[in-house]
């Protein structure tokens, strides 16, 4: 499935993909914004796209897809205490 950037712009609902479907389009863009109800932020490839490249920020999350209620996802948080990057945070 391809989706123009219109369409990432205003983030992507990952519950009418599969898993693998999300993981996929994650690695072939890097980060892409998802937009659910539950949890609104970008979830990333790998450290590299997280302010500063720090493994240490990279989070996981779970987040619903079209073949499961679970499916993690890298999301970048902060390193060293505070709160999370998102407004999700687990």
């Amino acid at each position: 499935m391809t989706l123009g950037f219109p369409a990432l712009a205003a983030g992507i609902d990952t519950r009418i993909h599969t898993c693998a479907e999300l993981h996929g389009l994650i690695t072939a863009r890097g980060f892409v914004f998802i937009n659910n109800a539950d949890f609104q932020d970008f979830v990333v490839a790998n450290a590299s796209y997280c302010e500063g490249g720090n493994s240490g920020q990279v989070q996981r999350r779970s987040v619903p897809t079209a073949d499961g209620a679970e499916c993690l996802v890298n999301y970048c948080g902060v390193a060293f205490g505070g709160m999370s990057g998102g407004s999700g945070g687990m």
